[in-house]
């Protein structure tokens, strides 16, 4: 699509709203790629550059950072070696461990060794450092922007709006009702084919399940959520449904509850994971 393809390809791609390509780099030093069982070379990543940016508005990388072995330093040279590719966008987390794996099996096993929690909370703290110090636009707990580059698609989801999904493993959210379709591809077209729903999974949530999970994913944009608008977009008093834990946090430093607006602190996004 992006070197080899026809110009006409690129600009149905273009004509169908296209205007960001997001690249999973995770990182440009090898040792660590072959770690994180990547594919690819830093090497692949500087060549494409080139091609999407003739291409596209807007472009976005994905850094990975906590990777066993990795220290502070060699962290704030990948993300210099990002920086000076001058994407559009940032996404960066820390590696984490998930019961069922690959990564998992290979922590229980001694294989590896998972970063220490402040060793993590540095490499954090030096990114959003540096770039709001650049400029940059920390929209997200994870998710930084350069001005106009804003990742409009994923800040549906963290706005608790509705959005369609199609493919195998696909997951959809319309009408507070979540459905993910079989993850296997064979399953999926044999389905599809058929005539049969691809839908593996399904699951309805009751109002006030739906307000707090807009509440949990909003609390993760850095700009929070007014009072007024969790009452205008679910119907349910914030104070009334979620006043005690939020209480709790902000007595821990973790929520600012500033007149309407309710958002975490520095400390609240670093451990926003375990509220």
């Amino acid at each position: 699509l992006l070197r080899g393809s026809g110009h006409g390809t690129v600009v149905r791609v273009r004509a169908a709203g296209v205007n960001r390509i997001s690249l999973g780099v995770q990182s440009f030093h090898p040792a660590k790629l072959q770690l994180l069982e990547r594919d690819h070379r830093p090497e692949d990543v500087a060549g494409i550059f080139p091609h999407i940016r003739a291409r596209f508005p807007s472009i976005s990388l994905d850094m990975i950072c906590g990777v066993p072995g990795e220290t502070l330093d060699a962290w704030r040279a990948d993300l210099q070696s990002a920086l000076a590719l001058a994407p559009d966008h940032l996404s960066i987390y820390c590696l984490t461990f998930e019961k069922g794996a690959a990564f998992w099996g290979r922590l229980m096993r001694g294989h590896l060794t998972q970063t220490d929690e402040e060793t993590q909370r540095a490499m954090l703290e030096t990114a959003w450092d540096q770039l709001a110090q650049q400029g940059w636009d920390h929209y997200e707990i994870s998710n930084f922007a350069r001005p106009g580059h804003r990742c409009r698609h994923n800040a549906v989801y963290w706005k608790g709006e509705p959005y369609f999904a199609i493919g195998p493993g696909a997951a959809r959210y319309v009408d507070g009702r979540r459905e993910t379709n079989h993850r296997s591809t064979t399953t999926y077209i044999r389905r599809v084919l058929s005539g049969q729903s691809p839908v593996a999974d399904r699951d309805e949530l009751e109002p006030a399940e739906r307000a707090r999970e807009m509440l949990v994913f909003r609390l993760r944009m850095i700009e929070g959520i007014t009072r007024r608008e969790f009452r205008q977009r679910t119907g349910f008093d914030l104070d009334q449904l979620a006043g005690k834990p939020l209480r709790k946090f902000a007595r821990l430093g973790l929520v600012e509850d500033s007149a309407d607006r309710i958002r975490l602190t520095r400390e609240g996004l670093l451990v926003s994971d375990c509220l």
